[in-house]
């Protein structure tokens, strides 16, 4: 056994503490803040340097150790869902990287890495790690390393890119029978943009999506409606597909505004999740760790999940994102009964095996001495560019 296996097992109470706690005590976006602390503790009692609030976040930390240059981000989550609890397991994931921070403690002198377990809230919502991104938390990071929960262990996925918009026409009421000629028709602006919108389906590049619902239509049938209010997501499989969607979706809202005479308002609802892109040499190392452990991680490259922040980060850092596997009983994300199969025998095991498999991924790259030159000098190249001189 490994050193950082053996820290890692020597640990089990601890990580499954951790995540059962976790599990029993869910928070959702922005407001993690016990769940934050408790990972925090975990981090100052293994002798971690912890930055609370990190990144001016309220439920955000980093812990850090050792000195090495090549620095490993490991991404903490531990947003729970409203009403629903851990329903997409991340109790699991945030015990699990936690864990992989322990065991590459242990051996952070010897390979000569920093270890930098980031604490990430709100990935069900806002998207912690984009205000993170944005807040130079990944900067100096040669790697990002997080695991995630799920039915099935699996590597190499995708993720679609997502931006969402709150779209708002006004117009001008005016008594329908009397003199309708007198009102401007928020309703017809946005059931010209809807149906302009369906219409361009056709010419969107292939896996982008449009959803929209209306918020508000008016109020009283007689009224010619001065408000009419929707709400649009957009996705795609890559960051340039979704740029494209926008403009091309933003003219058909126009297109409302302007046929009827009504305002259009559109204002960007949260922050855009990009694409995931996963590094082909961290996925091979981790598919090499999960073997070793009686895992079979299913390759799904070229296969696209939801939507995560991890996708931004990994445009800047290259990232690897597997999903650690665990008996559901057919249950699927984002629903009771995979929230209480989180603490499951199946769920513990996943946080430990999750950190394992994590750390060795880490020490692969620490100790192999061309992808380590290839990862630093990524990180350098980064840095050249955001600070010319």
């Amino acid at each position: 056994m490994t050193t950082a296996a053996h820290t890692v097992r020597s640990a089990r109470r601890v990580l499954v503490g951790l995540s059962h706690s976790l599990h029993a005590e869910p928070e959702i976006a922005m407001r993690e803040h016990k769940s934050a602390a408790k990972i925090a503790a975990v981090l100052d009692d293994a002798g971690f340097s912890v930055t609370r609030e990190a990144g001016g976040l309220p439920t955000a930390l980093v812990g850090t150790y050792g000195t090495g240059d090549l620095v490993v981000a490991l991404c903490a989550e531990y947003d729970a869902l409203p009403g629903i609890g851990h329903a997409c397991g991340h109790n699991v994931n945030g015990a699990a990287v936690v864990g992989a921070a322990l065991g590459l403690a242990a051996v952070a002198d010897a390979v000569g890495i920093t270890v930098k377990l980031v604490g990430t809230p709100a990935e069900e919502d806002i998207g912690g790690k984009v205000l993170l991104l944005d807040a130079g938390v990944f900067d100096d990071a040669a790697a990002a390393l997080m695991v995630h929960a799920a039915p099935e262990d699996s590597v190499g996925a995708s993720s679609l890119a997502v931006g969402a918009w709150d779209v708002t026409y006004r117009g001008r009421p005016a008594h329908a029978a009397l003199a309708p000629w007198e009102g401007v028709n928020a309703l017809d602006a946005m059931t010209l943009a809807h149906t302009a919108v369906g219409l361009l389906r056709q010419q969107l590049r292939p896996g982008t999506l449009v959803h929209d619902i209306v918020l508000e239509a008016g109020r009283a049938v007689n009224v010619i409606p001065e408000l009419a209010r929707a709400r649009y997501e957009l996705r795609a499989r890559t960051a340039e597909d979704l740029a494209h969607a926008r403009r091309r979706v933003r003219a058909c809202l126009e297109a409302g505004a302007l046929a009827t005479g009504a305002e259009l308002d559109i204002a960007a609802r949260g922050l855009d999740f990009a694409d995931l892109r996963q590094d082909p040499f961290l996925t091979a190392a981790y598919v090499r760790a999960a073997r070793a452990l009686g895992r079979e991680p299913v390759p799904r490259q070229g296969e696209v999940m939801a939507s995560t922040d991890m996708g931004n980060v990994s445009h800047l850092v290259p990232a690897l994102h597997p999903t650690i596997g665990y008996d559901t009983q057919g249950a699927l994300h984002h629903t009771e009964p995979f929230a209480r199969h989180g603490i499951s025998p199946g769920a513990d095991r996943a946080v430990l095996d999750g950190a394992i498999a994590l750390a060795h991924t880490a020490v692969e790259l620490a100790t192999d001495p061309v992808e380590r030159h290839s990862f630093l000098a990524r990180v350098a190249e980064r840095q050249a560019q955001a600070d010319p001189v």
